[in-house]
């Protein structure tokens, strides 16, 4: 009777043991799987090394100023701050204090742009430097499309009038309108714009 008695007491005992175990390899594995989604989502979202953030879709990319190149490194001009984001043509977005978080790069464009005013016997004769605050490859599309940014700058000069050449006013607009015109030459050419402000290096009307 008493081993009868001790064989029941143990199967109870065994089944404890049992269950405990299961329950622990079931929350063992639920927090190896929370880790390893954890891991992948992290990847995907590019929080880890080789997620699709890194991925380089070969447009142009903007430059923090922690990352701008010293005037010397740089083709085409020096780096500042005080740019725009090139689809808005010249237009200054909101920024905080301090500037503008991206750098600037700056190119002279060869050779001045003389045309006639329009309904006027004077001409304009302008040189012009662009801005852009994205990395270099704004500055190769504007010379792989020289002539046609130049000509799409001497029709727009072309359609200024006297008035608007002689007053502040009206230069700041025709910067805006340079802006554009080299902006949409630039994207039917290649795709994308860039261009942050368009500034006068030389500015003569006869």
């Amino acid at each position: 009777m008493a081993d009868k008695k001790e064989t029941a007491d143990a199967a109870p005992k065994k089944k404890g043991k049992i269950k405990k175990i299961l329950i622990g390899g079931v929350a063992l594995l639920v927090l190896v799987g929370g880790g390893v989604g954890a891991g992948v989502y992290a990847s995907n979202a590019g929080l880890l090394g080789g997620g699709h953030a890194a991925v380089d879709d070969g447009k142009p990319k903007l430059v923090p100023k922690s990352e701008q190149k010293h005037p010397t490194e740089g083709e085409g001009g020096g780096h500042g701050g005080d740019e725009a984001a090139p689809e808005n043509h010249g237009m200054k977005p909101p920024a905080g204090e301090g500037g503008d978080k991206y750098a600037s790069t700056y190119y002279p464009m060869e050779k001045e742009f003389t045309s006639n005013l329009q309904d006027s016997a004077h001409f304009v004769q302008v040189g012009i430097a662009v801005a852009t605050p994205y990395d270099d490859t704004v500055i190769t599309n504007l010379k792989t499309n020289d002539i046609a940014v130049r000509s799409a700058i001497l029709m727009a000069l072309g359609d200024t009038t006297e008035e608007q050449v002689m007053s502040s006013d009206g230069k700041r607009q025709l910067q805006v309108r340079l802006a554009k015109a080299i902006n949409d030459t630039l994207k039917q050419k290649e795709g994308f714009g860039g261009i942050g402000n368009v500034y006068f290096t030389s500015f003569v009307v006869q």
